[in-house]
């Protein structure tokens, strides 16, 4: 189902931006996607938890260790191979951005621990800056291996870095302190959240796929068309990396580790894509490529990974 919405809402977002002139980019697309997506994964998250930081500290230590040491080394690795500033740029965002607006479903579907599954994705939403400032350092050093000029660059993503914090984490998480104390609209927000979530992702993805900058990917398609199936193998390498290294890091019959598993398995596409839109002014229209290749691989790739749990368990 969710697969059939990202790709409706890309294919009819790219078609308005091909047969227009586009939309123009706003930054407000990042308030909406935090407040219908990243604000209601909050409502369970309570100050009273943070003592689950301490007790389950070693499978808090590999998860941040995997994704935020590992993962971008494997990225880095791949997006050299790639010899394009843009699929290495898009590889290396989806490498530090985990878990996702589904990690909690299969966290909870294959049997894992939701409290601390919360935990973390709270703690990942928090170090988004973190992430930020990672893809700015990857920006900065491999500027001379691609040739580019990414330091002189007045939009480079140092630029954007209080925007995005703003926007995507403290908004959301005061919003979702008022909203837990309104209890109608809490209650509201939980009982359709998959449905707002859906809508959400259809949104963001046709606004995206339909601003004037997607208009280049028809010039990428017909100048330089191998790009595309570089860009497939180089996720599909990645993917299969991150599964590798997790299964290897978690014991999955632990639903501690198991949560954390989840969270490395699965990046967190959909805010991928809107951090894109600011990024590829830097990296190139290029850098969409590996996230569009990331929808249609991970949600399948879930699927599947949660029935071979499943048989396990």
């Amino acid at each position: 189902m969710q697969l059939m919405i990202v790709l409706l809402g890309a294919v009819l977002g790219f078609l308005y931006s091909y047969n227009t002139e586009g939309f123009i980019f706003s930054s407000n697309i990042c308030l909406f996607a935090g407040l219908t997506m990243i604000m209601p994964s909050l409502f369970k998250v309570r100050l009273s938890d943070v003592k689950l930081v301490w007790v389950y500290r070693t499978v808090i230590a590999k998860s941040l260790f995997l994704n935020f040491v590992l993962l971008p080394a494997f990225a880095v690795a791949i997006g050299l191979g790639t010899k394009d500033y843009g699929i290495a740029a898009g590889i290396f965002l989806l490498s530090v951005l985990s878990g996702g607006g589904m990690v909690m479903y299969w966290i909870k579907r294959s049997g894992g621990d939701t409290s601390l599954g919360f935990i973390i994705l709270f703690i990942n939403l928090l170090l988004v800056s973190l992430s930020f400032l990672m893809l700015h350092l990857f920006g900065i050093y491999t500027e001379s291996y691609f040739s580019t000029l990414y330091t002189e660059d007045t939009n480079n993503m140092s630029s954007y870095a209080r925007l995005v914090v703003t926007l995507l984490i403290v908004i959301p998480f005061v919003a979702s302190r008022i909203v837990i104390l309104i209890k109608p609209l809490a209650a509201f927000i939980e009982t359709y959240r998959t449905h707002i979530s859906n809508a959400s992702i259809f949104v963001i993805l046709f606004y995206l796929f339909g601003l004037q900058s997607t208009q280049n990917l028809v010039d990428l398609f017909d100048l330089q068309p191998e790009l595309v199936g570089i860009s497939l193998i180089a996720v599909i390498v990645f993917y299969l990396l991150d599964l590798l290294a997790a299964r290897l890091i978690f014991d999955l019959d632990s639903p501690q580790e198991k949560a954390a598993f989840w969270h490395s398995a699965t990046r967190y596409i959909t805010l991928a894509l809107v951090l894109s839109t600011f990024s590829m002014k830097v990296f190139g229209v290029s850098m969409l490529l590996p996230v569009m290749f990331a929808y249609l691989i991970q949600i399948p790739f879930a699927i599947l990974l949660d029935k071979k749990l499943g048989q396990k368990g």
